[in-house]
This record gives C-alpha cells, structure tokens and sequence, in this order.
C-alpha cells in the first residue's frame, strides 16, 4: 500500500513539473511566468519529496530529504523575489516595496 501511496504522490509531482514547465513556456509575461513556476514546482518537489520520504530506509534519509526541500523552496522564493526586483528596476522607476 504504501508503494502505490508514494507512487501516486510521485506522478502528481511530475504533473505539477510539467504544469509549472507549461507554464513558463506559455504565459505572457515574466511576473505569471515567475508565478507558475515557484508556485508549481515548490508543491511539485513537495509531493515528489513525500512520496520518497515514504520509500526512505529512515529517519533520517526522510529528514535529509525535507531539508533538502525546505531549502529549495527558500532559494526558489529569494531568486523570484530578485528576478521581480530586478525586472521592476529596468521598467523605468524606481523599485518600491
């Protein structure tokens, strides 16, 4: 049970990839690009984390895995907050929080 649990997890995962993947290559401009993808890859790592975190031999190689995502989803959030701010300064103005 728990094999078909972490597979299912594992191939939501994947679809929330490509739906990010879509995304970027899809939409208009860089804010919704930069939306798609910080939004749908963070809860696709999450999934794909869970699910092998449910195949993991212990304890610990579970937690090394979430440190691993936690990590990930604070640098993806760092990048896109200095993409944005970076965009916002060459449109002309000033950057105001």
């Amino acid at each position: 049970m728990t094999d078909v649990i972490s597979g299912v997890l594992i191939l939501a995962g994947l679809g929330f990839f490509l739906a990010g993947s879509l995304g970027l290559l899809r939409l208009p401009d860089l804010y919704t690009r930069l939306h798609a993808l910080t939004k749908a890859d963070n809860l696709g790592l999450g999934l794909v984390v869970l699910g092998l975190a449910l195949q993991a031999e212990s304890l610990l190689a579970a937690l090394k895995l979430t440190l691993v995502w936690l990590l990930v989803l604070s640098a993806s959030a760092a990048s896109a907050h200095l993409i944005a701010q970076r965009s916002r300064q060459d449109e002309g103005g000033r950057w105001r929080p």
